[in-house]
């Protein structure tokens, strides 16, 4: 018997395969994992701007109109532009639109109000699941 050294086709072709299944299914849960940390400063930041406006409420008897008017200590999400408060007496809205490639979702906006969020998007519940609270 002779000794060869090496691997047999059927050997690289295993290997190529389970590399291509470790791929198939790890390369978007990485994406959707990048999508959540990225949403998930802007859900933050939403959640500082709620709070500031629920503070200023209970100063001033309405919602503010400008940002500015707002004691928020948190810094505005990089992956999102805000767009101005829509308020009244009675309710307000903050709109954010992803700026930038979001893993293969485009771009979506996200309206939030004194009530909660919406979305446009079709990201999946996973990634949405993160402004719940």
């Amino acid at each position: 018997m002779t000794n060869k050294k090496g691997f047999t086709l059927v050997e690289l072709a295993v290997v190529i395969v389970i590399i291509g299944v470790l791929a198939a299914f790890g390369i978007p849960r990485f994406r959707e994992a990048v999508e959540r940390s990225k949403s998930g400063e802007a859900f933050s930041y939403l959640s500082a701007v709620r709070s500031a406006q629920e503070r200023y409420h209970a100063r001033k008897g309405a919602y503010a109109h400008v940002k500015t008017d707002l004691d928020i200590n948190f810094p505005e999400p990089k992956y999102f532009s805000l767009w101005e408060i829509t308020d009244s007496e009675a309710n307000w809205g903050l709109t954010l639109q992803r700026t930038g490639k979001s893993a293969g979702y485009g771009a979506y906006t996200v309206l939030f109000t004194e009530l909660g969020y919406s979305t446009d998007s079709n990201i999946p519940a996973v990634i949405n699941a993160m402004a719940a609270n």
